[in-house]
């Protein structure tokens, strides 16, 4: 299962919009491809709702199932399959 940390885009400790989507624009998703991928938010920081629809929608291209959280408890919020 491959993951992506949310608290890798934070600039300054918070999550900008404009340095956020710089970072997705050079992010190779082509990296998720078939796999299962689970988006990991941050403890202390808030994260914007549009910083995870950003992800999902472009994750969502590439990856077979999309979860959300931690590994033990992960809810799954994508699944090609389906």
């Amino acid at each position: 299962m491959e993951t992506i940390l949310l608290e890798d885009f934070l600039d300054e400790g918070i999550i900008k919009e404009k340095s956020f989507r710089e970072k997705i624009n050079l992010m190779d998703f082509s990296t998720f491809s078939k796999k299962k991928v689970i988006i990991k938010g941050c403890a202390g920081v808030p994260i914007p709702t549009w910083a995870y629809l950003i992800i999902v929608a472009n994750v969502a291209q590439v990856a077979d199932k999309i979860y959300f959280g931690e590994p033990r408890h992960a809810v799954k919020i994508f699944n090609r399959n389906n």
